[in-house]
């Protein structure tokens, strides 16, 4: 059965919500925010919270405070949330991720895979991705083992990369995504709406340290009536 994770503290998930809005063109630079508390209960949250999200955004450069006015969107080329290289958004733009993880194990790595790392282990990561709520997505990946001799359901977060950072010292700084069409996987979970052997969306991703390492290979397969993949570029 799929286990949520880690859910990420609820300023955060405003936050980066609000960064994936931002970066969608669905806030425009420069377009004032609603009054707090108005935008608070349009939110369904406290305005301690959103008062706490916002300082995060404002911390990023993305939100410009002025006293006595408001809040207003600073567009970022390079938006630095914890979802920065999550490329998935719906179709209509945006949308919070969120993880259902399916299974982890410490396995040798495939022949399939590509070469990577320098352990003959990976950890094997499957998940279901869902955007604000919605199935969107099976992701596979791969950590190589070299980075963690276990890893523990209980000790990740919704973001992997969030995850690697604070708890292996592990940074991933680039990746390089080649996207094409493929066969839905046999473990495929019912929530997934389409069908295992059917075609559907297919990102390859190679996650790179600093020095050009890669230490982590990934694939996802996503639902294209839920959402599309978009890389900006400015």
């Amino acid at each position: 059965m799929p286990s949520p994770s880690a859910a990420l503290p609820k300023y955060a998930q405003i936050s980066e919500m609000l960064i994936r809005e931002i970066a969608a063109g669905r806030l425009a630079d420069g377009a004032k925010l609603p009054p707090e508390r108005q935008f608070a209960a349009e939110l369904g949250i406290s305005v301690g919270t959103l008062r706490k999200a916002l300082d995060d955004l404002a911390d990023k450069g993305m939100l410009r405070r002025v006293q006595g006015s408001g809040n207003y969107v600073r567009h970022r080329p390079d938006p630095a949330g914890i979802y920065a290289f999550f490329r998935l958004e719906l179709v209509d733009g945006g949308g919070l991720p969120t993880a259902e993880y399916l299974d982890i194990a410490r396995l040798e790595k495939p022949a399939e895979l590509p070469a990577f790392g320098t352990s003959r282990d990976g950890h094997r990561i499957r998940r279901l991705r869902r955007l604000s709520g919605q199935p969107a997505a099976l992701e596979e990946i791969w950590l190589d083992g070299v980075w963690a001799e276990k890893v523990d359901r209980d000790d990740i977060s919704e973001s992997l990369y969030l995850f690697y950072s604070t708890r292996l010292d592990l940074l991933i700084t680039s990746a390089e995504d080649r996207v094409s069409i493929d066969l839905v996987p046999a473990w495929r979970v019912d929530q997934f709406a389409i069908a295992a052997g059917q075609p559907c969306g297919f990102v390859e991703r190679w996650g790179r340290t600093a020095d050009g390492e890669v230490a982590e290979f990934s694939r996802t397969w996503f639902d294209p009536s839920v959402v599309r993949y978009v890389a900006r570029m400015r």
